[in-house]
């Protein structure tokens, strides 16, 4: 059900975004909104990994220097069928932990001071396996397509709003209709935004049913 749910909200932001480009631009609006969205896809595909772990300025580890952490993240992924990740260290007393990746064969998982001093080893061993669930399922992959498709999407809400401040001597058959100019700045980005929480929210649910079968205790993770 989670996974026809995604699809169809996946389905929806492709509809948005097309249909946005052929409302500004004819069909040319429209081919351009999807080589648009299919670039900035690949792009994310290959490189958003390298540049999430940049900006946290996340650091490789090694066994030896965190040894129970491997051993964990070395079971999770002997239960899940992966392969093992990359592991990465972030120096900050903010508690987080986060998976990314374009595939189970290309992930890494992250966690900082703060998580690993605040939690105790099983509830650590609970996150991990909740970030080990979104590489199984893939759910990187699909939340780098959903938010680059809404990125592209507000790309076009933009383009909608110069065109109705300079497009005003236009005719309707040239520019479109100022009303499709309002609808796409104000309605689209929002649609976009929902769907994305949408997305969201489904897959979270998921990695925590996935996340628990991988512990055999939802305790872990509930807390």
């Amino acid at each position: 059900m989670n996974a026809i749910k995604t699809t169809l909200l996946l389905g929806a932001m492709t509809l948005l975004l097309v249909y946005g480009g052929l409302a500004l631009g004819g069909e040319q609006g429209m081919i351009l909104a999807f080589i648009v969205a299919v670039a900035m896809n690949f792009g994310a595909y290959f490189y958003s990994d390298k540049l999430v772990l940049k900006m946290y300025r996340a650091q490789p580890v090694t066994q030896s220097q965190f040894p129970e952490v491997y051993q964990m993240v070395g079971e999770l992924t002997r239960r899940a069928g992966i392969p093992m990740p990359r592991i990465y260290h972030i120096p900050s007393a903010q508690p987080n932990a986060f998976a990314t990746g374009r595939n189970p064969e290309n992930a890494a998982v992250a966690f900082t001071d703060g998580i690993l001093n605040l939690l105790d080893r099983k509830e650590f061993m609970g996150v991990m396996a909740h970030e080990l669930a979104h590489i199984k399922n893939r759910d990187i992959l699909i939340g780098t397509i959903v938010a680059t498709m809404a990125g592209a999407i507000s790309m076009l809400a933009n383009i909608a709003q110069w065109g109705l401040i300079f497009g005003g001597g236009r005719s309707d058959r040239e520019g479109g209709h100022p009303l499709i100019h309002l609808l796409m700045i104000f309605i689209a980005p929002i649609a976009a935004l929902l769907v994305q929480m949408a997305v969201s929210r489904t897959r979270e649910y998921q990695a925590d049913r996935t996340g628990a079968e991988l512990m055999g205790d939802p305790a872990p993770l509930a807390n």
